[in-house]
């Protein structure tokens, strides 16, 4: 059974700035709050309006849901960011949704690709009691080492088993410059470079973040994706992931046929049952879907 719910426009202040997201509101709102951190660049209705449709889907189900968008995008104002500068914006949100709707206890982060990866810094630059789920879908852990690897793994390997492959090289069709991009890619995953220092404070961030997270972790991967492949990779080879697959309340689904951006109705549908049941299942269901006290 669906409940009725409200969609309402949310301006609140950031650090000077102002930011705009939308709210949905359940006639009878759950005391969890779900907050969409959009992955960038792009603005709080998501590709092919996934974060709208994910919205009213989990308002329908009982959950009050906030997407926003970060300073510099969308409708928000002040300078853009990437997802490494977000985390007053990710509080900021946190915030306004609990000033609007003050029964609201606690949240689940819920973000995809380099949004995954903003929930799990905000979870190490801000420690926050009301944080108490993370759903990450896709997460984003790009290095140039972890890109090669998971091209020449899961592209490159594929390639060099086919007929075509072999045929077109020997008769010249295929460029000298893929060859030679190949040898650098099989060079690049193979050397124990030292990563940016950026680069290698985010990851770790992320890594930290994600195995001291005191809540329940959903992680959505989907099968049909490059970024997917990348985070499985680099998750299970570098030392500071080792214990994040040990986290005692880890939850793990792979949609083998789903694109980065679950585009499709079927992963669509599939990505928001998941969450709905995930939330129901850690936080308890909504009030309407309460079972009475007494039978009658």
């Amino acid at each position: 059974m669906s409940m009725h719910y409200a969609e309402e426009p949310l301006v609140f202040a950031c650090a000077e700035e102002s930011l705009l997201g939308i709210l949905s509101v359940p006639e009878c709102p759950a005391e969890t709050g779900v907050v969409v951190i959009v992955g960038g660049p792009q603005y709080r209705a998501g590709s092919h309006r996934q974060f709208v449709l994910l919205a009213r889907a989990l308002a329908a189900a009982g959950y009050a849901v906030l997407r926003f968008d970060y300073r510099g995008m969308g409708d928000s104002s002040g300078q853009a960011r990437d997802f490494l500068g977000v985390s007053q914006d990710v509080g900021a949100a946190i915030d306004a949704m609990q000033l609007r709707l003050p029964h609201i206890q606690r949240v689940a982060l819920w973000g995809l690709c380099d949004g995954a990866s903003a929930a799990l810094l905000y979870c190490h630059e801000k420690p926050d009691t009301r944080v108490a789920g993370l759903c990450l879908l896709n997460p984003w852990v790009r290095s140039e080492a972890s890109l090669a690897r998971t091209q020449v793994k899961h592209y490159y390997a594929q390639r060099l088993m086919q007929r075509e492959f072999w045929g077109k090289l020997f008769s010249g069709k295929v460029a000298l410059n893929a060859v030679s991009g190949l040898l650098r890619n099989v060079q690049t995953a193979t050397r124990r470079a030292n990563p940016s220092p950026q680069t290698a404070v985010f990851q770790q961030r992320m890594a930290q973040a994600w195995s001291r997270f005191p809540g329940g972790i959903l992680l959505l991967l989907s099968g049909d994706d490059y970024t997917a492949k990348e985070f499985l990779e680099y998750a299970q080879t570098e030392a500071t992931w080792r214990s994040a697959w040990q986290h005692a309340r880890l939850v793990r689904h792979d949609l083998p046929q789903a694109d980065h951006t679950f585009s499709d109705s079927a992963a669509r549908m599939q990505v928001e049952n998941l969450t709905r049941h995930w939330l129901e299942t850690q936080f308890g269901v909504a009030p309407q879907h309460a079972a009475p006290a007494h039978a009658p």
